[in-house]
């Protein structure tokens, strides 16, 4: 664990985002820092595949 410098202003679009998403401020960040690695990774795929790919990966049926 350590310690990652953002510019104020993400840090207060994180606050507001982990509100709405009922997570904490550090959850959040971690979200969206794995959500954008893995779209770096596969620039082909959209959020949702990105999503739908990481609940399969848990072995997380969610019903449509």
């Amino acid at each position: 664990m350590g310690i990652v410098k953002i510019d104020d202003e993400l840090h207060e679009q994180a606050r507001r985002a982990s509100t709405v998403m009922c997570r904490s401020i550090n959850a959040q960040a971690e979200f969206w820092m794995k959500i954008g690695m893995i779209a770096e990774a596969n620039p082909t795929l959209s959020f949702n595949e990105i999503v739908s790919r990481e609940f399969a990966a848990a072995q997380l049926r969610v019903a449509a």
